[in-house]
């Protein structure tokens, strides 16, 4: 029996497609001055079905805040999540960091209410495909299904790293688990699963999340003749490696990525324009699908060891607030959206969790707090019009504002119109950094954006004092109101910093039941704040700590309730010249957990743990090739003398971005690039797309990992 039409159409269906570290110049439709050399005519097409955004961008420039932030609505400055990992205490990575990133949280709340929790409550049955990494590890808590979704798939597919990527390419036979299909592309579980959620659910109205694994590191491709062809076109031998010195795209194993990446969403477009919508006969499900196409953060330019891509004519890249860091490529496509339409209204990936409700009939949770605009009455009316994107007050959206107080950026930014400020945190005699620079990126007339400086090359702060300072009120308003988290300068540093010399000195500690009392001595700056920072699962594999205030009382004396269950604490004092005081010190670099230096609570006691203190190895205890490379003797390498050796990886290992490695640094390369999330341990996976040796013969507790000391005995 025919099933009976159905009059009115459905609730409408949604595909969130969220690239990793796609940069807004890798995709051939954005391409501006130099011609790129990768095709995307899958993504170029999808373009002129909808609506195109010039001017989009990301919530940060790093992939979990980004991530976090469209699922949450909340601004990353606002949920204490402005990085990768995180949930540690502050300490700096070694004894050459002028500043040090602030606590910020390891993960999105477990009771977050996510946009896939509101759209199940609104119906929708929620599935997320492939990479999630809103937690301190790929693996660790909340996963997919904590935060609201019904399905959950996370294959890594043909992304999986070979162990040579000159020769780790899929083939035509029957067992090859990457075999090429009639097109020549390897099969992609990562892909194939995302198809499987539209065709397992298509009877019913569906949210998916497909997060891809492209074009993120390794950089490689299964795929010789994508490889070939690529090499060909840039005139380079695949088995040469470009750095990031050279301008350019000049890697054919990333442009062959993008094309990947290009053919298998496009199979996604292609299903849900040739598959019939059982919920609405004599229609495609396309007719009733949102697509959403953009990328988490910019692209990632790589480091001195190779090039990844080129974010040209924009600045910088991922882990930078600059353009290039946190402009995407966006594309909405679906019912009553205009085809065929670019605009240069801004757009952000905190206006879908409001937009994706707005165009489903969703009702917005009580009480919930969002930090993006909804997009759809631009969507639906004049694309051009900027004034049909307003904030929750009903006023014009014309302000956006990026907060990354970390790595070698620190820097939080404001774009105001047609001008971007942007605030370095790490300027205190430092003449190579300004405090405040200002770029104006366009000029607008008659409603009209004509393009002056989106290469952020020319400042402009000296010549307009009074924009830059009104500016860099709003900017601070702003992340007041969001409470936002601010590095601290070191006050271990082995360089002169004015101030150094009047931090404070934790004298004594007392706990009764759960309250703790320090007493410190101010040596001269006051001290302006204190903070509780601890762990409930110290010592354990995913160790994360949180940061709650303390009391600052008379006498130099602070109070703080430790939260039940605590298991490991540390006091946190900032004075007024943005010096952090840790007691106990952790001057582990993140190389080693917090709960090793930290106050431990032990039967209702505090015990001392010794604090563990960065030292210089003996010349003798130094690798040979650090020795080697040391040619002044310094006991740091510089630039110059690592790739003067013909070695990459010098942006790799130098952690704390002083431009010197020192002899921890240096060690173990092969761990440190093998550790894709950097939680200081090798999955079976990681571990095999660098090593050749047996995992199980190094894996000595057989708990599934390789430790960085079970790898060096």
């Amino acid at each position: 029996m025919a099933a009976p039409l159905i009059a009115a159409k459905p609730k409408p269906n949604v595909v969130l497609i969220l690239t990793d570290d796609l940069g807004w110049q890798d995709v051939k439709c954005y391409d501006i001055d130099e011609p790129s050399p990768m095709e995307t005519p899958n993504i170029d097409a999808l373009a002129k079905k909808g609506v195109m955004f010039w001017q989009a961008y990301s919530p940060a420039p790093t992939c979990a805040p980004s991530r976090c932030a469209i699922m949450s609505g909340n601004h990353p400055a606002r949920a204490q999540k402005t990085h990768v990992v995180g949930g540690a205490p502050p300490s700096p990575n070694n004894r050459h960091s002028r500043m040090m990133d602030p606590w910020y949280s390891g993960r999105m709340p477990a009771g977050e209410q996510t946009l896939a929790k509101t759209m199940t409550e609104n119906g929708y049955f929620a599935g997320h495909v492939g990479k999630w990494h809103m937690a301190i590890d790929h693996n660790s808590f909340p996963q997919p299904e904590d935060q609201g979704f019904d399905f959950t798939r996370s294959d890594r597919g043909a992304h999986s790293g070979p162990k040579d990527r000159l020769t780790g390419f899929a083939t035509d036979a029957e067992g090859d688990p990457y075999r090429l299909d009639a097109n020549g592309f390897p099969y992609h579980q990562n892909n194939e699963d995302a198809l499987a959620f539209i065709r397992e659910n298509k009877d019913k109205p569906f949210f998916l999340y497909y997060a891809t694994w492209l074009v993120h590191a390794p950089i490689h491709t299964r795929s010789k003749a994508l490889l070939d062809k690529y090499a060909e076109r840039l005139g380079v031998d695949p088995s040469d490696t470009y750095t990031k010195d050279v301008p350019g795209q000049q890697n054919p194993f990333y442009c062959a990525m993008v094309e990947m990446l290009d053919y298998y969403v496009g199979q996604v477009f292609a299903y849900l324009d040739e598959t019939d919508d059982p919920r609405w006969p004599g229609h495609k499900l396309s007719e009733n699908t949102y697509i959403i196409f953009t990328s988490d953060n910019g692209g990632m330019e790589g480091g001195p060891s190779e090039r990844y891509t080129d974010n040209n004519p924009l600045d910088r890249g991922k882990i930078s607030a600059k353009e290039g860091g946190t402009r995407v490529p966006l594309i909405i496509v679906g019912p009553g959206i205009a085809k065929g339409v670019q605009t240069d209204v801004l757009a952000n990936g905190l206006d879908f969790y409001p937009t994706i409700l707005s165009l489903t009939g969703s009702a917005v949770p009580q009480g919930k707090h969002l930090d993006g605009c909804d997009l759809s009455n631009l969507l639906f009316g004049d694309s051009a019009n900027p004034a049909l994107v307003k904030e929750a007050d009903g006023q014009v959206r014309d302000t956006m504002t990026w907060h990354f107080p970390h790595g070698v950026a620190l820097e939080s930014t404001i774009r105001v119109g047609d001008y971007k400020l942007i605030r370095n945190y790490d300027h205190v005699s430092n003449a190579s950094t300004p405090e405040l620079e200002l770029f104006q990126l366009y000029a607008t007339k008659d409603g009209k954006q004509q393009r002056v400086d989106i290469e952020e090359a020319k400042n402009l702060a000296s010549a307009m004092p009074e924009k830059t300072e009104a500016m860099n009120r709003e900017l601070s308003k702003r992340l007041t109101e969001m409470k936002a988290s601010y590095p601290y300068y070191n006050p271990n540093c082995d360089t002169d910093l004015p101030g150094k010399e009047n931090v404070c000195t934790v004298v004594s500690h007392k706990k009764e039941g759960d309250t703790v009392t320090f007493t410190y001595q101010e040596n001269g700056a006051k001290v302006v704040r204190a903070d509780l920072l601890y762990t409930l699962n110290g010592g354990q594999r995913y160790e994360e700590w949180f940061r709650s205030p303390a009391s600052l009382l008379a006498g130099m004396t602070v109070s703080a309730e430790l939260p039940e269950g605590t298991t490991h604490f540390i006091l946190n004092l900032v004075d007024e010249n943005q010096f952090l005081r840790s007691y106990p010190e952790i001057n582990n670099g993140g190389k080693a957990k917090a709960s090793a230096s930290a106050l431990s609570v032990i039967d209702g006691d505090v015990v001392m743990v010794p604090v563990a203190v960065e030292t210089t190895p003996s010349r003798s205890s130094k690798p040979s090739s650090f020795v080697e490379k040391d040619t002044n003797k310094d006991e740091r390498l510089s630039r110059d003398e690592y790739v003067g050796h013909g070695t990459a990886g010098f942006d790799r290992k130098d952690k704390d971005k002083d431009g010197l490695l020192t002899p921890s640094e240096h060690s173990h390369p092969s761990f440190a690039f093998a550790d894709q999330d950097k939680n200081e341990q090798l999955t079976r996976e990681e571990f095999a797309s660098i090593f050749e040796r047996q995992f199980e013969s190094l894996d000595k507790d057989s708990s599934g990992f390789v430790t960085a000391d079970e790898l060096s005995r």
